[in-house]
């Protein structure tokens, strides 16, 4: 004869346990990228691009000066021709003309650019921190976003570049643009700066992201301890890479935002093809890549002292965070 089972015969751990009246389930929130907050990105990605490009803005101006066609630039392309001219004409003060525009420029934009590729990052990574092209797209999107805040002040930085440049300072040369060419002379060579630094920086962050994994890898149990040079050995890596793979866009570059100064070919339409055409026209297919050398010499260091930074800037965030939840907690 079937009777019921009493609950005392029953398996307790297959019961569902009651809750009291008064219980609320546990409301979590996601936690934000890396722990950190957008502000937070911004912070970091903007003091890691005033350490790099100021540490490295005396090589920034020889590679502008080799790129640049026309009566302006010196005659060779060896660094050593165009250093010793440099301070011969102006000494050492002519390698840091045009500082002041790119301080007012390269921390906006890196902030722009870092919080961007980060957001980005989460984003498109689907939970998988290693997935390249996350990381290409990234970039991609962090460059479109960071070019439109910097293209403005590194037009007026590079005219500031040039020997012989007709502006008194970063106003002077701002205000003349304004007056002669209007808001588009800021914005010539924009899409050619985008087309550059989208493959630029897809290349940059993928090989950086890359280096960085493998060197970990190499030895997870020192990899805490060996952080900054991890950083700024994939860093290095990245930007020698990226930029020596678009060094004829740069040279383009250069020359739309630099044209009509100082004898520097001046260009009708502004497209890519008919800068190009110029160049190879005046000075071979040699001068497609001027400015090669100086550029990597530029960049590799400057990524490595860029990602360093940020890097150091993100974890001095995590650690105050770190400490400020700890001490909410007790």
């Amino acid at each position: 004869m079937a009777t019921d089972a009493s609950p005392k015969f029953q398996k307790s751990d297959l019961l569902p346990i009651p809750q009291p009246p008064d219980y609320l389930p546990e409301i979590t929130v996601s936690p934000a990228h890396d722990g950190l907050h957008f502000w937070q990105f911004m912070i970091a990605g903007s003091i890691a691009g005033m350490v790099e490009h100021t540490a490295m803005f005396p090589v920034d101006t020889i590679k502008t000066r080799m790129q640049a066609l026309g009566s302006c630039p010196i005659k060779s392309v060896g660094i050593r021709e165009a250093v010793q001219s440099i301070l011969k004409s102006e000494g050492p003060a002519g390698l840091y003309r045009g500082i002041g525009a790119m301080a007012l420029g390269a921390g906006p934009a890196h902030a722009v650019y870092f919080s961007v590729y980060e957001v980005c990052k989460k984003t498109f990574s689907g939970g998988n921190p290693n997935n390249p092209v996350a990381h290409a797209l990234s970039g991609v999107f962090a460059t479109v976003a960071s070019d439109a805040v910097f293209t403005p002040m590194d037009v007026a930085k590079q005219r500031l570049q040039l020997s012989s440049s007709p502006y008194r300072g970063v106003l002077d040369c701002v205000r003349r643009i304004l007056r002669e060419e209007g808001i588009k002379g800021f914005y010539a060579s924009y899409k050619t700066t985008v087309l550059m630094n989208a493959p630029f920086t897809a290349a940059h962050f993928t090989t950086y992201e890359a280096v960085k994994r493998g060197l970990m890898e190499v030895s997870p149990e020192s990899a805490s301890d060996e952080r900054l040079v991890v950083h700024a050995t994939a860093g290095a890596a990245a930007g020698a890479l990226a930029a020596a793979v678009t060094t004829p866009l740069d040279v383009v570059k250069t020359q739309l935002q630099c044209q009509g100064v100082c004898g520097c070919d001046r260009y009708i339409t502004g497209s890519i093809r008919d800068v190009l055409r110029t160049i190879v026209k005046k000075d071979g297919y040699r001068g497609l890549v001027r400015g090669w050398l100086p550029r990597m010499l530029f960049h590799a260091p400057a990524a490595a002292i860029c990602w360093s930074t940020y890097e150091a800037g993100k974890s001095f965030f995590q650690e105050i965070d770190s400490g400020s939840n700890n001490s909410n907690d007790t």
